[in-house]
C-alpha cells in the first residue's frame, strides 16, 4: 500500500515537472534564432537573467523586495487575525465597523498606492504599508467568517470549562477556524505579492518590479525579460513554502480530510 502511494506520489512530481520543462524546452526552441528586439532567444535572457539577479542586483534589489514582502504580509496577517477575532466575539463592534471594512475590502489593493504614497511618501516604509494593507482585508474576512462558522456545541464547551477570552482564542477558535484563516492568508500572499511589484513600478527606484520596468523603458528586453522571469519563479516557490508551512500546522485538519475521503 505504501509502496503504491509512493508511486503514486513521484507520479504526481513528474507530472507536474514535466509541463514547464516543456513549455521552456518549446521556448528556448522556437526563440533561438530569434533576430526580433522584443523578443530575445531564451539563452540570453537565461543569461542576463544570472548576471543580474544572482550576482548584481541579487542584495540590492531581490532581497530588499523580499524584506519589504515578508515583513509587510506578516503585519498585515497579524492585523488582521487579532482584529478578525475580536469582530467575530464581540457582535455590537461588528456592526459598527462591518459596512466600513466591506467598503475598504472592495477597493483594489494597487488602487491604495497612490494614498498612501501621499500620507506615507516615498520610500521602504510605503511599500512595507501597501503590501500589509493588502495583506488585511483577505485575513480579516476570513477570521471573522472562520470564527462565526465554528459550531455552538464548541463555544458551550468553553462556557463550560470556564476558558478565559484568550485560552478559547489559542486553544479551540483558531484551530477551528484554522484551514479558513489559512485559505485568507492564501489570498492575501498573492495579492501582496502582486501589490508589492505594483509599489515598486509606482514609487520606487530599486526592487525587482522597479528594475523590470526601467529594463522595459530602456527597451532592454532581455533584461526586462528576465525580471519577469524571476517574478514567476518568486511566485511559485513562495507558493510552496506556503503550502508547507499550511500543511504542517494543519497537519490534524488534513489528516481528517484524507480519513473521511478514504471512508
Amino acid at each position: 500500500m505504501n509502496n503504491r502511494v509512493s508511486k503514486n506520489k513521484l507520479m504526481l512530481i513528474i507530472l507536474g515537472i514535466a509541463s514547464p520543462v516543456a513549455v521552456l524546452a518549446a521556448w528556448w526552441t522556437l526563440s533561438e534564432n530569434s533576430t526580433n528586439a522584443f523578443f530575445p532567444p531564451l539563452g540570453v535572457i537565461t543569461e542576463r537573467f544570472a548576471d543580474l539577479w544572482l550576482f548584481d542586483h541579487f542584495q540590492s534589489d531581490v532581497l530588499l523586495s523580499m524584506g519589504n514582502l515578508f515583513t509587510g504580509f506578516l503585519v498585515g496577517i497579524a492585523a488582521g487575525v487579532v482584529i478578525g477575532f475580536v469582530l467575530a466575539m464581540i457582535p455590537t463592534i461588528r456592526w459598527m465597523f462591518e459596512p466600513t471594512i466591506h467598503f475598504f475590502r472592495g477597493i483594489p489593493p494597487v488602487a491604495m498606492i497612490p494614498i498612501v504614497i501621499t500620507l506615507i511618501g516615498f520610500g521602504p516604509e510605503m511599500r512595507v504599508a501597501n503590501i500589509a494593507l493588502a495583506a488585511f482585508f483577505p485575513t480579516l474576512i476570513a477570521t471573522m467568517d472562520g470564527i462565526r462558522g465554528i459550531d455552538s456545541s464548541l463555544k458551550d464547551v468553553c462556557s463550560v470549562y470556564r476558558l478565559t477570552p484568550a485560552e478559547r482564542m489559542v486553544r479551540v477558535y483558531l484551530p477551528a477556524a484554522g484551514p479558513q484563516i489559512f485559505s485568507g492568508m492564501q489570498v492575501s500572499l498573492q495579492v501582496s505579492f502582486v501589490v508589492m511589484i505594483a509599489s515598486e513600478m509606482l514609487g520606487s527606484s530599486q526592487g525587482i518590479g522597479a528594475m523590470t520596468l526601467l529594463a522595459q523603458q530602456s527597451f532592454m528586453s532581455a533584461d526586462m525579460w528576465a525580471g519577469i522571469l524571476l517574478l514567476g519563479v518568486i511566485g511559485f516557490l513562495v507558493n510552496v513554502v506556503f503550502e508547507l508551512i499550511k500543511g504542517r500546522v494543519l497537519r490534524w485538519y488534513i489528516g481528517s480530510r484524507r480519513v473521511e475521503r478514504a471512508a
